[in-house]
């Protein structure tokens, strides 16, 4: 069963990466850990993806008082699960977390253009372009 543990001081050493060609899309486990660090005042959550007992992944979002939103900031799924449903059931859990909490109705999100897995999986949560910096798509999503 897919599940969400929080990242802290006893888990935190548990490595994940995505394969080598994707490593232009995707940020490492090292600086997702270091941007939940940087964005920790801004409810910032950095979660470990699991599958049962078997860490699959990481996410992390956090708050955005300045825009009323949520900013889904990273999404890692290691290079031997992909292709199985993780990053699809990961980003149902966390749009469900950010809709239990209520803060905010919206959800900001960017991708590396040319991460066409990326732009597929949130489109198919109704995540729609809005703009875009340089090489980043950034996508919205009503809550």
């Amino acid at each position: 069963m897919i599940h969400l543990v929080e990242i802290d001081e006893g888990n935190w050493r548990i490595p994940l990466k995505v394969a080598k060609e994707q490593e232009s899309y995707v940020a490492a486990d090292t600086t997702i850990l270091a941007r939940a660090y940087a964005y920790r005042n801004s409810g910032s959550c950095a979660l470990f993806i699991y599958d049962d007992e078997t860490p699959v992944g990481m996410v992390l979002y956090h708050h955005e008082d300045s825009l009323g939103t949520y900013v889904f900031s990273e999404l890692l799924i290691d290079e031997k699960y992909q292709r199985k449903g993780y990053g699809r059931a990961a980003t149902r859990l966390i749009l469900n977390r950010m809709k239990e909490d209520g803060k905010y109705n919206k959800v900001i999100l960017c991708y590396i253009e040319g991460n066409e897995a990326a732009k597929k999986l949130y489109e198919s949560f109704g995540f729609i372009e809005t703009g875009r910096d340089e090489d980043e798509i950034i996508m919205e999503l009503a809550l």
